[in-house]
């Protein structure tokens, strides 16, 4: 049972002036955040749930040719407590995702349809059902979140778990800059979007994951993937991935393979060993990792300079430690701010990226060659959240030179 006086002290959180909230939490409603717990340094942990959409039919399974087969369908789904329309389509593998240039097509015409003579707009409601006028008004009142204890939530487990259409994510909300990797970013999503759709990229690979935070990018690509290693720093932000993973369990072992969370820290030049560490790594695992990893990836971390640096120096480590070719997948999103040392809005943070992407297409060191490219976020989403322009996603094929 939760202890008295923490669960006061959860009901009674406040956010403070100088943290930073994603912008994933904020748009989510607050029905779908459940506080559960509070971690080892006090902080609240939520439980959210993301809709995917696909078929029941994994990719896996599915080998469409004919692209003919891709016939769009209109269905009414209710997203975010609003009904919203939305057009569906299926991409050659079978799974659904959400076409805004159809939606916004059917939404023109449905709204002409409703014009007067004048031009004016004429709602038809729908006439409310007899069933419906028995039901009480919800209340609009301020409620608590509602806090559960680790018994009530390993009893509904299995009950919950029939669902696969859901990613079930613990994770903080409005953290210190240092603990932003607890909180669920819009990077991810598009990383994750990507991966869906190109699914035949992924299929039986093992992949490493960088900065994978709360694990929601590795947790779907287990989806099609044989082995993932999800990796992070820090014993609490760790422990709560590892949470995660067991969490979506029924997703990763029904329709891909395994994801082990370990410790990778960008500012070391070694993995840890000991196994008095928790999240160390096994020496069948590192040898598993440097020969059969060909696909590595990282979702919006780079918002730090210094952890920039550290990032590419460790890719460029690992892919030269590596027997096969590598294509590496990253997702950033150019924040854009006001500074009073330029007086002016700037993206720093994004201008030091693509100066590292830069120099690692020109760096030379006559064993390996780095190819950058930008891919355009023309693909569907499967996941649903605001894809802003702002967001991009880059590739970099990094081949041995013989």
């Amino acid at each position: 049972m939760v202890d008295p006086e923490k669960e006061k002290a959860m009901e009674e959180i406040t956010f403070k002036s100088d943290t930073v909230l994603s912008d994933v939490h904020l748009n989510t409603p607050n029905k779908r955040h459940l506080m559960v717990r509070l971690n080892t340094v006090g902080q609240p942990v939520f439980l959210s749930q993301f809709k995917l959409l696909w078929n029941k039919v994994s990719c896996k399974d599915t080998h469409v040719k004919d692209k003919k087969q891709k016939d769009i369908q209109i269905e009414n789904t209710v997203l975010d407590d609003r009904s919203i329309q939305e057009s569906y389509g299926k991409n050659s593998n079978g799974i659904d995702f959400l076409n805004k240039n159809e939606t916004q097509t059917c939404s023109s015409m449905r709204i002409e349809a409703l014009l007067d003579n004048d031009g004016d707009l004429e709602v038809v409601r729908r006439p409310r059902l007899f069933s419906e006028t028995k039901q009480k008004e919800p209340s609009r009142n301020k409620t608590h979140p509602k806090v559960l204890s680790q018994g009530a939530e390993n009893r509904n487990e299995e009950q919950e778990n029939i669902h696969h259409n859901m990613v079930k994510i613990e994770h903080t909300m409005a953290t210190p800059l240092e603990d932003v990797g607890k909180q669920v970013w819009r990077g991810a999503f598009l990383l994750a979007d990507y991966i869906l759709f190109q699914c035949d990229l992924f299929k039986n690979c093992t992949v490493l994951e960088l900065g994978a935070g709360t694990g929601i990018a590795s947790i779907i690509t287990a989806t099609i993937a044989k082995t993932v290693y999800c990796t992070d720093v820090g014993e609490d932000l760790l422990t709560m991935c590892e949470r995660n993973v067991a969490l979506n369990r029924n997703l990763t072992a029904t329709r891909g393979g395994a994801v082990k969370v370990k410790e990778l820290d960008w500012l070391k030049d070694d993995l840890c060993t000991d196994p008095q560490v928790p999240f160390s790594w096994s020496e069948e695992e590192i040898s598993d990792l440097y020969a059969h990893t060909t696909i590595l990836m990282a979702a919006d971390v780079f918002y730090d300079d210094d952890l920039t640096d550290a990032l590419f120096k460790t890719l460029y480590r690992i892919t030269h430690n590596l027997k096969n070719a590598c294509t590496i997948y990253l997702s950033i999103e150019k924040r854009l701010n006001f500074t009073l040392r330029h007086l002016d809005i700037t993206c720093e943070a994004y201008n030091h990226f693509r100066f590292s992407l830069n120099d690692l297409e020109k760096f030379r060191d006559g064993k390996m060659k780095f190819i950058v490219e930008p891919i355009e976020a023309t693909f569907p989403q499967f996941l649903v959240y605001e894809r802003i322009e702002q967001l991009e996603l880059w590739k970099i094929v990094a081949t041995p030179i013989s």
